[in-house]
């Protein structure tokens, strides 16, 4: 009788490891074809409607794609599917595990805020005076208007005394800024009123720091595809004015209408330092998919990054530590 037993638990084990094999294959797979994606995200192709960088623009939202796989591996009793559902999950937490870690609290050399205020915002006072509470060192805005601007100014006014505009971009300030010039960011086609650029010099306790803001051109998605090449153009030559900076710490603080996986911005991750922890999601305010608000450092690292409370705009505001290297200075 034990034999008997012994013997149909091995057959009962061999017909569902060989049913498991045939029925784990296209959810073994999509794991597969997962993984390959979040590792070699820059091999997917931009040529055809700018698939590449469509796919960048969401791929941490890949990872809600291993527990409904594993659900799949699961229903199905798929042992092969069980094991390659490990590769996706594997390579999400090499590319994004570390931005689950808690925030660094330590000691840290400037904290900055960054925030597009919306050029509809129904309360540009009540938005400075919450970006101000959070006591950031600098606050840089977009889409400041020139009806908005005298507001900001005097509920900045009082914690930051120095300040510069420059199109719809401003700089507020706790210490005193130097050679404050308009940054030429314009893709090819955009008339002499198009200024969303600015940079500025911070003398900070530490020494010199170059800052930069910006706010990178609007992505479409439509029938042709992901429409990016203006965003691209203008992150080209963002990147080559921060490329040519005499000043050796940089901090970049925008609306760069990307996330630091997307490729279009490639010339300024390959210059300049993300976050290393927070996923800081910060649009839309009403239900955040996507960090499209950016916080780089040249010479530096950017320690954290957390999203502040929603204002009267359609981003949330982003706040980071940054931390400057040694060797780093002017």
């Amino acid at each position: 009788m034990a034999g008997q037993t012994d013997s149909g638990s091995v057959h009962r084990i061999a017909r569902w490891r060989a049913a498991g094999g045939t029925r784990g294959r296209v959810p073994g797979s999509l794991a597969v074809l997962t993984a390959a994606v979040l590792t070699f995200h820059s091999a997917v192709p931009n040529a055809v409607g700018r698939l590449g960088s469509l796919v960048e623009a969401f791929l941490p939202w890949l990872g809600l794609l291993v527990p409904l796989l594993l659900v799949v591996a699961l229903v199905r009793r798929s042992a092969m599917a069980l094991v390659a559902v490990l590769l996706p999950a594997l390579a999400w937490l090499g590319q994004f595990g570390g931005l689950l870690l808690p925030v660094e609290r330590g000691a840290h050399h400037l904290t900055v805020v960054q925030h597009n205020v919306s050029d509809e915002n129904p309360d540009p006072v009540g938005t400075a005076t919450a970006l101000a509470a959070a006591a950031p060192d600098l606050v840089a805005l977009e889409e400041v208007t020139p009806s908005a601007l005298p507001a900001y100014a005097a509920a900045l006014g009082s914690r930051y005394p120095y300040h510069a505009v420059e199109g719809t971009v401003g700089l507020w300030s706790a210490y005193p800024l130097t050679g404050v010039r308009r940054l030429d960011i314009r893709p090819s086609g955009i008339g002499e009123g198009w200024s969303r650029g600015l940079r500025a010099g911070v003398s900070t306790p530490e020494g010199e720091v170059a800052v930069y803001v910006a706010h990178l051109p609007s992505v479409r998605i439509g029938p042709s595809g992901f429409a990016s090449r203006p965003r691209d153009e203008s992150a080209r030559l963002l990147g080559a004015a921060v490329a040519a900076e005499p000043v050796g710490r940089v901090v970049l603080l925008g609306d760069l209408n990307a996330t630091v996986d997307d490729r279009g911005l490639a010339p300024l991750t390959s210059r300049m330092a993300a976050p290393r922890r927070g996923f800081a999601l910060s649009w839309p305010a009403s239900f955040p998919v996507s960090r499209i608000d950016q916080v780089l450092a040249r010479s530096g690292t950017v320690t954290g990054i957390r999203t502040l409370p929603a204002t009267g705009s359609d981003h949330l505001p982003v706040l980071a530590r940054i931390t400057w290297s040694r060797a780093a200075g002017s």
